[in-house]
C-alpha cells in the first residue's frame, strides 16, 4: 500500500486541477449574474438560471457516478467533465444575449457534473488515508486558491478595458493549464484505490439509512443557501457597488471558503458532524446582512456565506465518504449531488420569484430552512454515537 505521503502528494495534484478549474468557471460566475442584468434578465431569470444550472449540474450527477461504479472509469469520466467544465467559459465572451449566456451558464455545470462524482471517488480513497476531513479540506482550501484568483483575474480585466467579454476571454489561461495537470496526473496516479486500506464494512445492498436523512438535511440547507449570481444581481440592481468591486467581494467570500474548509476539515476529524452545524448557525447570518445592510454589512454577509460554502464543500463529503463503501461510493455521490441539486435549484427558483416580490421573504426563507437542518443532523450525530458506542 502506498505511504500517506503519497496520498497527500495525490491531493495536492487533484487540488490543483480544481484550482485550475475553479479559477475558470468561478472567475465566470462572479460577473455572470451582473451582466446577465446588463443583457435585459430579470430577477426571476437569474434566479431560474441558477438554479437550473445547479439542477444540471447536480442532477446529472447521478448518471455519471452510477456509470463511474459500474465502468470503474473514473479518470476517463473526471478528464471528459473537466474539458466540458472549463472549454465553454471563454466562449461566454462570445454571448450577446442574455439567453445565449444562460445556455453557456447551464453547459458550464454540465461539464462539472460529469466529473465532479467519479473525482470525489478518486479523491476519497487518498482522503481516507491521511484523515478524510483534513484531507477533502486541503483539497477544497485548493480549489479555492483558484477560486479567489480567478475573480481577481477579471476584476483586474475590468478596471483596464472596463471589457465583460475580455473578462471572460482572459480565463481559457487557467482552463488549459488545469487539463495538462490533470492529464499528467492520470499516468503518474493510474489507481488511486490502492491509497485506501479494504478494511470497509461491505454489509447490506443499499445505502444505510442515515445516508437518506442526511441526504435529506443537505437539501434544506441547499434550498436556503443563496447563490451568488442572485447576490450579484442585487448588488448591480441596487447600485450598491461597482461593477469591479462585485468579482472583490465573491473573491473575499472564496478566500473565506478556503479557510474555513482547512479549519472546519481539522474539526470534523476530531468532533465529526457537530462541525457542520457549527458552521449552519454561523452562514444563516448572511442573507439579512448581504440584502438588507449598506456595504460593510455586505462584507460581513459575504464572509459569512464563504464560510458556509466552505463547510459544504469539504465537510459534506467527507460525512459520505464515511457512510459509503467504497464500491458503492460513485454513486452514493450521485445520489447524494442529485439531492443538493434539485433542492438548490428549487429553493434558488423560488427566492428569485421572492427577491421581485419580498426581500423581506426571502430572507426569511433562506433562514428558515437552513435552521431546519439542525434537528436532522443532530438526530445523525446520536445514531452515529450509538454505532460507535462499545
Amino acid at each position: 500500500m502506498p505511504k500517506p505521503s503519497a496520498a497527500l502528494r495525490f491531493i495536492v495534484l487533484l487540488g490543483f486541477v480544481s484550482l485550475c478549474a475553479d479559477a475558470t468557471y468561478e472567475g465566470a460566475r462572479s460577473i455572470t449574474g451582473a451582466y446577465l442584468s446588463i443583457l435585459g434578465a430579470s430577477g426571476t431569470v437569474v434566479g431560474l438560471v441558477a438554479g437550473l444550472g445547479e439542477l444540471v449540474g447536480y442532477g446529472l450527477r447521478l448518471l455519471t457516478g452510477f456509470l463511474s461504479d459500474r465502468t470503474r472509469q473514473y479518470w476517463g469520466i473526471t478528464t471528459l467533465g473537466y474539458a466540458v467544465n472549463t472549454a465553454v467559459v471563454p466562449l461566454m465572451a462570445l454571448a450577446g444575449r442574455w439567453e445565449v449566456l444562460a445556455g453557456l451558464m447551464i453547459a458550464e455545470r454540465t461539464g462539472k457534473a460529469i466529473r465532479t462524482p467519479p473525482r470525489d471517488v478518486l479523491l476519497s480513497h487518498a482522503a481516507i488515508r491521511v484523515g478524510k476531513g483534513f484531507g477533502l479540506g486541503l483539497h477544497e482550501a485548493m480549489d479555492q486558491i483558484g477560486a479567489v484568483s480567478g475573480p481577481l483575474m477579471v476584476t483586474a480585466v475590468l478596471a483596464i478595458w472596463g471589457s465583460y467579454r475580455a473578462g471572460f476571454a482572459i480565463l481559457v489561461i487557467p482552463a488549459v493549464l488545469g487539463l495538462v495537470v490533470l492529464l499528467m496526473g492520470q499516468r503518474i496516479y493510474p489507481n488511486p484505490r490502492e491509497f485506501e486500506p479494504t478494511t470497509q464494512d461491505l454489509q447490506g445492498e443499499g445505502l444505510p439509512r442515515r445516508f437518506w436523512i442526511y441526504l435529506g438535511a443537505v437539501a434544506f440547507m441547499a434550498a436556503g443557501f443563496v447563490d451568488f449570481p442572485l447576490i450579484a444581481f442585487h448588488l448591480q440592481q441596487s447600485g450598491m457597488e461597482q461593477p469591479t468591486q462585485i468579482p472583490l467581494l465573491y473573491a473575499l467570500a472564496m478566500g473565506v471558503d478556503a479557510i474555513a474548509a482547512l479549519i472546519f476539515g481539522y474539526w470534523f476529524d476530531r468532533i465529526g458532524i457537530t462541525t457542520l452545524i457549527m458552521a449552519i448557525l454561523l452562514s444563516m447570518g448572511f442573507a439579512p446582512l448581504i440584502f438588507l445592510g449598506g456595504s460593510a454589512f455586505v462584507v460581513w454577509g459575504m464572509v459569512l456565506w464563504g464560510i458556509g460554502m466552505g463547510a459544504q464543500e469539504s465537510i459534506l463529503k467527507a460525512v459520505v465518504a464515511g457512510m459509503v463503501p467504497p464500491e458503492r461510493r460513485g454513486s452514493a455521490y450521485g445520489i447524494f449531488n442529485t439531492g443538493y441539486g434539485v433542492a438548490w435549484f428549487l429553493g434558488s427558483a423560488l427566492m428569485g420569484v421572492l427577491y421581485d416580490q419580498s426581500i423581506g421573504w426571502l430572507i426569511l426563507f433562506s433562514v428558515l430552512l437552513q435552521s431546519i437542518a439542525i434537528p436532522l443532523l443532530i438526530w445523525i450525530k446520536r445514531q452515529s454515537s450509538q454505532r460507535n458506542a462499545p
